[in-house]
């Protein structure tokens, strides 16, 4: 599957909000769509999802106009929206059914969801009665209860503990290893960073950097060496390195990337090193420089 926005262009009275916004995400890969707030990301899926229309541009499904009859979507937004009186299995049936499915199959499909992530007994229960992060959990099952093709995720991991944050990462693989297409969009980057495949980050309604995060990494000067030592003081006097935030840590930057193999045996015969590796630049490094 692979679904595509092309040169899609929205204004709200006289503002332009997106101008061209061009990008693709494809089945089995997790897709991190980032951007500073009011960069343009909400709007951009709202148009994805049909919310309201653009003003220009095109949205592909399989390389076709996309058929919103035939394509079901699972959103998970940032702002929650349930019922806090209502009680819980109740209006998961209530929203599967929305989304097209009969009713004993949105009963089954919930069930084994609230299953999944441990609130089969909360099932009665109203959802003002659950913590924050068991409430997310809940959130959760409205976007997948339907088995949509395409599932959007906006700050999927705001409020919960390590503990949820854990079985959430494990649902998400799952779906993706069962070829949906997963788009993520988030302002914590080590999670996109541990999920996504491609980015685009979009900046005053364009997109300003897309691709392979793995390729924008190497497209980086590779010029720098990270050393983790006991020995990083005579490491740094030897090499000219800088000492980093933690005191095993030493950054050696190279005359030429072409010296990597050469300093690296220095290192690893003239000192006890615990890792030595060439430095790249985290998605939080990136984000600032394209975002600002």
């Amino acid at each position: 599957m692979r679904i595509e926005l092309k040169d899609i262009r929205k204004s709200f009275g006289e503002k332009e909000v997106l101008k061209g916004v061009s990008l693709a995400a494809e089945g089995g890969r997790a897709f991190g769509l980032l951007g500073r707030n009011g960069a343009g990301k909400t709007t951009s899926i709202r148009i994805l999802m049909d919310v309201f229309p653009a003003d220009s541009g095109e949205i592909l499904f399989e390389g076709k106009a996309i058929d919103y009859r035939s394509v079901q979507f699972g959103y998970l937004p940032e702002e929650r929206g349930l019922y806090p009186k209502k009680k819980i299995g109740e209006q998961l049936i209530y929203f599967a059914e929305l989304k097209g499915m009969r009713r004993s199959a949105a009963a089954k499909a919930v069930d084994g969801w609230l299953e999944r992530l441990g609130m089969a007994e909360y099932r009665g229960k109203r959802l003002d009665t659950l913590s924050k992060g068991n409430q997310q959990k809940i959130q959760l099952v409205t976007a997948l209860a339907h088995d949509p093709q395409i599932i959007i995720l906006d700050e999927p991991f705001s409020g919960l503990d390590p503990v949820n944050a854990m079985l959430l990462k494990d649902v998400v693989r799952e779906e993706i290893a069962r070829g949906k297409i997963v788009l993520f969009s988030s302002h914590q980057m080590n999670y996109i960073e541990e999920f996504c495949d491609s980015i685009a980050i979009i900046n005053g309604g364009q997109v300003v950097l897309s691709g392979e995060l793995h390729e924008i990494k190497r497209n980086y000067p590779r010029n720098r060496l990270v050393v983790r030592s006991g020995q990083c003081g005579e490491i740094a006097s030897a090499f000219g390195g800088s000492m980093e935030g933690e005191r095993d840590c030493v950054m050696i930057t190279l005359k030429s990337p072409e010296d990597k193999g050469q300093v690296m045996r220095r290192l690893t015969e003239g000192y006890d090193i615990d890792e030595i590796k060439v430095f790249e630049p985290s998605l939080n490094d990136i984000f600032v420089e394209y975002a600002h």
